[in-house]
C-alpha cells in the first residue's frame, strides 16, 4: 500500500525533546512524600510518560480529580518548577532536528500529556520554543496518553490527515497513543526506555534526535534495532 507523502511531525516533549523524565520523576515522589504517601522513585520513573491524570491514580488510588489527586498534582508542579525546571538539558540534537524538519517544509505539532500550564516552560528549557507551529497539551482534552485524545486533537491543529503526520516520541505511551489515533511513530532511547522492546510497535527506534537527524534522508524506511549503548539502564513496567 502506498503511503501518503510525510507533511507534519507531532512532537513529544519530555524525555524527546528535554532530558526531564528523571526529574518528573523525583517531583511525584517528593510530592508523595509531602503527602504523606511512600512510593519510591523506582516505581514512578516507568510510569512517566503518562499524564498526571493516569499516573497518580495507578500508585495512589486517588483520583486525579479529587481533592487528594489535585493537591498532589498540584505539588508535584510546583517541586518540578522550583527543583529542577532550571537546569534540564536538551536531548542531544533536538533543536538541529527541529530545524531540518522545518527546512524540509514539514508543519511541527506539539503533542505532549503535559499540562499547557507546563509546556511552554518545557519548550523554553528544550530550546525550541521559537520552532513550533501548534501545540496541543493534556489540558486540551479529557485523557492524556496513551489514550488517543492528545494525539487527535493535535492532528485537527495540524490540519493534515493522520497518515500525512509522523509521531516523535520517547516512551510506549507515545507509541501506543499515535497507533490508536492512526499515527506513525518514530522512538527515541534517550527517555530511558532503552529495551527496544517496550518501544517495538514504533516503526523506527533510534538513541535520540541526533541520531535521528543523521539517518532523515533515508527516514522513513525500517526499523533500527541496534542494541542500547553500554551501561544504560532500562525503564521497566
Amino acid at each position: 500500500m502506498a503511503t501518503a507523502p510525510l507533511k507534519g511531525v507531532l512532537l513529544d516533549i519530555d524525555g524527546t525533546l528535554l532530558d526531564s523524565n528523571d526529574a518528573h520523576a523525583s517531583a511525584f515522589t517528593r510530592a508523595f512524600a509531602e503527602h504523606g504517601i511512600d512510593i519510591p522513585f523506582d516505581h514512578v520513573r516507568p510510569l512517566v510518560g503518562m499524564g498526571s491524570d493516569k499516573l497518580v491514580p495507578s500508585l495512589t488510588g486517588f483520583e486525579h480529580d479529587t481533592p487528594e489527586g489535585k493537591a498532589i498534582v498540584e505539588r508535584k508542579k510546583g517541586i518540578f518548577e522550583e527543583r529542577y525546571l532550571a537546569d534540564l538539558k536538551p536531548t542531544p540534537g533536538a533543536r538541529a532536528l527541529l530545524e531540518r524538519l522545518l527546512a524540509d517544509g514539514l508543519a511541527l505539532v506539539v503533542a505532549t500529556s503535559a499540562g499547557g500550564d507546563e509546556m511552554k516552560g518545557l519548550l523554553e528549557q528544550a530550546g525550541v520554543a521559537d520552532l513550533i507551529h501548534e501545540a496541543t497539551s493534556s489540558g486540551d482534552v479529557d485523557n492524556s496518553k496513551p489514550d488517543p485524545d492528545v494525539i487527535g486533537a493535535a492532528i485537527k491543529k495540524s490540519k493534515l490527515k493522520a497518515d500525512q503526520l509522523i509521531m516523535l516520541g520517547d516512551t510506549p505511551y507515545d507509541i501506543e497513543a499515535a497507533g490508536k489515533a492512526g499515527v506513525r511513530a518514530i522512538a527515541v532511547r534517550c527517555g530511558g526506555w532503552w529495551d527496544d522492546d517496550a518501544l517495538e510497535e514504533a516503526m523506527a527506534i533510534y538513541d535520540d534526535p541526533a541520531d535521528l537527524l543523521m539517518h532523515w534522508p533515508i527516514l522513513p524506511v525500517a526499523s533500527r534495532r541496534a542494541k542500547p549503548p553500554k551501561g544504560r539502564t532500562t525503564a521497566k513496567r
